[in-house]
């Protein structure tokens, strides 16, 4: 049964919840925005951080050597808080475990012979494109949300609107350096420690301690040349959809369904050609929430071209934090409050977090649903119609990626394939329509569907399943083999432990 709300002051912080972040995170959120982007340039203008890197990791290997002195007497986590992360999850576990503290902040080196850049794991994707663009490079895949960290990325995992190119974010990391359980400080590539290599993203740090990954660069143009076509039958949405991800021609391949039956098929290519007449940027203040604008497109009945700035694309959901803004300030795409308070949007999630009641995480809980599933995409126009009987949330991002069958916990059926599998992230954000919705009757309901299907969970939300359905879902054979041989099982718990339904406050 749905959280009700008891009394005025409930009442007046669940709906009039705008108000205080309109007048007090709204602005903090600025001030933190501008402090760090003074921080970290004059850091990557002073090329100081790789020096930092060093004295940082020696510090994070002194901690663990004392856990090791201490008796190994608990379980190790990072000591980031967790209201500083992206996902709404408020892990409760960081609180019983022994907490390594890691501020690792910064680019390191940018290698333009390799065409990779390195970086430390709480590097942001806002961050990260900011250093990148002016020097004429960027990451192959799209970071959708400025404060998307690298390490959230990898150790949980990250779709985007590129991947039926690139794969997953993982797929486009060149290494990772960790910190092992017994202090060591260990690289890991297809050459060095493979295994290690194919098991460290998805394992949520259960293996070791990420203190810096390498990831692959591609040379950047000013603009996408985005093209937007609205589609009017479910078949059509399904179809048109797998043709674009088929088609390598295309750099971005995204989907917004707005019904079952209603959806704009978004496909892009980069260029430093544009029509003038043509060129939207949409990453302005005032500018109209991304997901509107493409909504907008439905009216046209026609297929539309527009040329973005590169970097407004890759950032092109934040403003609104894809659509979850309208249910915190509804009146946020209003032409006057984007005009006059636009420019300081949006909130960080992670001070939405911070400042979050009981009685608004009740409501959350009960009625708010936030969750990615990936499945093969053969099987899109099914599990549409799955999550529209469920769930019914609407928009409904539609992201297709291709998934090599490479070692590690994420993998297509095991077998011989002429070319990569195609999966499809379907991302439901909001509050659920559907009649006969529960929070975990319907959340279960969704994830034996996408289980059954040899599909997979994204590992930031929650997870109701049990223990033995979520290793179903999950290939755990490496990541056990190598808990075993690094001495893992004494030292990190388990992946399920930190994103089971009960590990969170």
């Amino acid at each position: 049964m749905a959280y009700k709300p008891e009394g005025l002051f409930e009442h007046i912080l669940i709906h009039y919840r705008w108000v205080f972040v309109c007048l007090f995170l709204l602005p903090a959120s600025f001030f933190f925005d501008i402090w760090l982007y003074v921080r970290n340039w004059i850091v990557f203008k002073l090329s100081s951080a790789p020096k930092q890197h060093h004295s940082k990791v020696k510090h994070v290997q002194t901690q663990v050597r004392n856990w090791i002195k201490n008796g190994r007497k608990q379980f190790m986590c990072t000591a980031r808080p967790g209201w500083q992360t992206v996902s709404f999850r408020r892990p409760k576990y960081k609180k019983t475990m022994y907490n390594v503290e890691v501020n690792l902040v910064d680019v390191l080196d940018i290698n333009l012979e390799k065409k990779t850049v390195r970086v430390e794991p709480l590097v942001t994707m806002g961050q990260l494109t900011a250093t990148l663009n002016p020097l004429g490079w960027t990451i192959p895949v799209v970071p959708e949300l400025d404060d998307l960290t690298v390490g959230g990325l990898v150790m949980g995992t990250g779709i985007e609107s590129s991947s039926h190119k690139y794969g997953l974010f993982q797929h486009i990391c060149v290494s990772y350096e960790l910190v092992l359980c017994d202090g060591s400080v260990v690289t890991c590539s297809t050459q060095e420690n493979p295994n290690l290599y194919y098991s460290v993203p998805w394992s949520y740090g259960t293996l070791g301690i990420l203190t810096a990954v390498e990831i692959q660069l591609i040379p950047a143009k000013k603009y996408v040349k985005l093209t937007y076509k609205p589609l009017k039958t479910l078949d059509q949405v399904t179809q048109e959809t797998e043709s674009a991800s088929k088609d390598l021609n295309n750099e971005f391949v995204e989907t917004l369904v707005y019904s079952k039956d209603k959806a704009v098929l978004m496909t892009g290519i980069q260029t430093d050609q544009v029509d003038e007449n043509k060129v939207n940027a949409i990453g302005k203040w005032y500018k109209p929430w991304f997901f509107k604008h493409v909504e907008g497109m439905l009216e046209t009945n026609k297929t539309v071209v527009e040329y973005i700035p590169l970097r407004d694309y890759y950032h092109r959901h934040t403003r609104s934090i894809f659509w979850e803004l309208q249910d915190i300030i509804p009146f946020g795409n209003n032409l006057l409050f984007r005009f006059f308070l636009g420019w300081i949007v949006p909130p960080k999630v992670s001070l939405l977090k911070l400042t979050q009641t009981e009685a608004v995480r009740k409501l959350y809980e009960n009625n708010h649903v936030i969750q990615d599933m990936l499945v093969p995409i053969e099987t899109l126009k099914a599990s549409i119609e799955k999550f529209h009987e469920v769930l019914e949330i609407y928009p409904m991002w539609i992201c297709p990626f291709k998934l090599p069958p490479n070692p590690g916990m994420v993998h297509p059926p095991l077998k011989n394939y002429d070319t990569d599998p195609v999966y499809v992230d379907i991302g439901v954000y909001g509050v659920p329509k559907a009649k006969n919705f529960t929070p975990l009757g319907s959340t279960r309901e969704i994830e034996k569907y996408v289980s059954n299907g040899n599909g997979f969970q994204m590992l930031y939300a929650d997870t109701y399943m049990s223990r033995e359905e979520f290793r179903r879902m999950f290939d755990h054979r490496l990541y056990d083999s190598l808990r075993a041989s690094l001495g893992c099982e004494s030292a990190f718990a388990e992946v399920y432990d930190k994103v089971s339904r009960a590990a969170r406050e």
